[in-house]
């Protein structure tokens, strides 16, 4: 009945746009209306069905190409990172070589092993000690400025008495004026400024303070703190060099020797 009822339709479209053009061209522009939107719509479902398996390769392309971009990102942030801390080395040992060529006679250059960073008692450790030339009352400073003094010496190693230890006691001088001063350790990671003489001194935020070479065992104009706070006699200060942020120091021989070092370095062989 479908094939009849095709082959009648047929037949009379051929017998209409023989007999009839005009009519013939109403019907077939009413068949295309109607015609062109089922045919549209199973043309982009068809389509859309050809397009999945490129759509689902795409997704899992994107996935792997996003991942991989995700690896190497992270590979770029450690390369970075690691590059940050060799730079940072190399500035501290640039700064360090230049101290050492700056400083008159110094004794060694050595790494710092060990800086107590939370008890009350500050104290670091050198990997140098008396075969390398080091001495008890021997300076020990960074680039930045004084970080304490030997106290203890073994054939390589020597521990250093901190200026942020309650024990350390240093001769300084404030820059502006010459004002003499102390600089005592609190013990609690800052050092306390004292007037050494005059009374009602007042102290101001920034006051810079270097060692003044009174007590011959600092040599003079080594920066040891900046003050952080306005205040008479008395005022709070942070250390220009904080041995927890170094890994070299430079030790130098004290402004006034003792005789028996003077005498052993005058029988050295050169």
């Amino acid at each position: 009945m479908v094939a009849v009822g095709g082959a009648l339709i047929a037949v009379a479209l051929l017998l209409l746009s023989t007999l009839n053009p005009p009519a013939y061209a109403v019907v077939r522009g009413a068949f295309s209306e109607l015609v062109t939107p089922i045919a549209s719509g199973a043309d982009g479902m068809r389509r859309g069905l050809s397009g999945i398996p490129s759509g689902i390769g795409s997704f899992w392309g994107v996935r792997e190409e996003n991942a991989r971009l995700k690896a190497e990102l992270e590979a770029n942030k450690t390369l970075i990172e690691h590059a940050r801390v060799v730079t940072r080395d190399n500035r501290r040992l640039r700064a360090l070589v230049k101290l050492r060529d700056r400083v008159a006679d110094p004794v060694v250059a050595a790494r710092i092993v060990y800086a107590s960073g939370s008890s009350t008692r500050r104290f670091a450790t050198l990997n140098a000690g008396s075969w390398q030339g080091v001495r008890a009352g021997q300076p020990v400073r960074g680039p930045d400025g004084l970080i304490g003094r030997v106290v203890e010496v073994s054939p390589n190693t020597a521990r250093i008495l901190l200026v942020l230890d309650p024990e350390s006691v240093v001769p300084v001088r404030r820059i502006r004026d010459g004002l003499p001063a102390i600089a005592a350790g609190r013990g609690d990671g800052q050092i306390e400024i004292r007037s050494a003489g005059e009374a009602q001194v007042l102290f101001e935020p920034g006051d810079t303070f270097v060692t003044s070479g009174t007590g011959g065992l600092f040599p003079p104009n080594i920066a040891v703190a900046v003050a952080l706070e306005r205040g008479r006699d008395t005022i709070k200060a942070r250390a220009t060099a904080s041995p927890d942020m170094l890994d070299y120091a430079l030790v130098q021989r004290a402004f006034f020797p003792e005789a028996s070092d003077v005498r052993a370095r005058e029988a050295a062989p050169r």
